[in-house]
């Protein structure tokens, strides 16, 4: 879980573009983003296997 103070940090608007910081909105984790989502690849399998993800199912062959 990520420091309070960093993710409010991150939902202000940056001074520049490229200053973007992307966090999931679930824990705050930085590394691991996925944009499609907006979640970490971490709270995207939980999600995922939980089956709360729309559209997404486990594959298996």
């Amino acid at each position: 879980m990520a420091k309070t103070s960093l993710i409010v940090k991150s939902l202000r608007p940056p001074k520049y573009s490229t200053r973007v910081v992307r966090r999931c909105f679930r824990c705050g984790r930085v590394r691991g983003y996925l944009r499609e989502f907006g979640i970490c690849r971490i709270c995207f399998r939980e999600l995922a296997s939980r089956g709360e993800l729309p559209g997404i199912k486990k594959s298996s062959w």
